[in-house]
């Protein structure tokens, strides 16, 4: 069945590359917004019959580009497209995967109903933040896939750094799914911070927290610090100040989503690091590493 790729506001220069490296044709989109802000979506070529990869990533502007999404697709489908892939690098609303407080909305849940009810028929993410759910497979009742771009950022690591005795550290027991990954392809120990409760002292009837890594010793190491998504960048200050209290020697950044909000990547320079490395699921000043090719691949299968 014949394919082609187009790309949400979001995410055009990222379609075109997905488009070149999968060697399926690119079609573009008319996409304008009206005086009162509403968006005007027009498919510029035909679709009927055919495979579509909608590629759209939810950052920034995810209200935005959630409703040109769903536009998109059930454009689409108006349009007699057989079917319709979505194709969503950073996909909005997945930190929100439970209901944490009483009245609270399970957003990630609403979101994913959505984007089924719209046409969607099969779902591609990269690097989803399952860190509740076991499986993006629980999330979704259409075909679904959760790529991951960790192993692209590691060989970029070992292509252009030079990493002596090196170990990779997830900066919370969350991120150890980056890090086994990001090890493995550089061939290198990995770690997690954990918290420890130690003794309790008088004043503080439960003890203290301890973080730290669970089992590697970090003095003379050179560490890459990996985690799904860096959006304020206080997490990965605390994890390097702990790494540098533990001897490690330089430090080094590499994350799938850069959110980089609140000066984040100001504070993460400032903290130490030799250099912050990101991909292009949400373009920045690290995206030195492209998610393309991933989404090719998987395309290609």
């Amino acid at each position: 069945m014949e394919e082609v790729v187009i790309g949400g506001s979001s995410a055009q220069v990222f379609a075109l590359k997905v488009a070149r490296e999968s060697h399926i044709p690119f079609l573009k989109l008319d996409l304008k917004k009206f005086p009162d802000g509403e968006r005007y979506i027009r498919v510029l070529g035909d679709v009927e019959g055919k495979t579509v990869n909608v590629i759209q990533s939810m950052f920034q502007q995810p209200d935005v580009y959630l409703l040109e999404y769903f536009l998109i697709v059930d454009n689409l489908k108006d349009l007699g497209a057989s079917r319709v892939r979505g194709i969503i690098p950073y996909f909005a609303y997945a930190r929100q995967d439970g209901r944490f407080n009483p009245g609270e909305a399970f957003s990630l849940k609403t979101v994913v109903n959505l984007v089924q009810a719209v046409g969607t028929d099969e779902v591609f993410t990269i690097d989803l933040h399952l860190h509740r759910i076991e499986n993006i497979s629980k999330v979704f009742k259409i075909p679904s896939t959760n790529l991951t771009v960790v192993p692209d950022l590691a060989r970029y690591v070992k292509q252009n750094l030079e990493l002596r005795n090196p170990a990779v550290v997830g900066p919370d027991e969350e991120a150890e799914q980056w890090a086994k990954v990001a090890a493995k392809e550089l061939s290198a120990d990995y770690d997690v911070l954990e918290k420890h409760r130690v003794s309790a002292s008088e004043d503080k009837k439960f003890g203290e927290v301890d973080i730290k890594p669970r089992e590697l010793t970090m003095k003379g190491r050179d560490v890459l610090i990996v985690d799904d998504i860096i959006s304020t960048g206080g997490t990965i200050v605390k994890a390097m100040d702990i790494l540098k209290k533990n001897g490690a020697n330089k430090i080094y950044v590499a994350t799938s989503h850069p959110v980089l909000v609140e000066g984040a990547l100001m504070k993460i320079y400032e903290a130490g690091a030799e250099m912050v490395i990101g991909t292009d699921t949400i373009p920045s000043p690290i995206s030195y590493v492209s998610a393309a090719p991933a989404v090719a691949r998987a395309l290609k299968k």
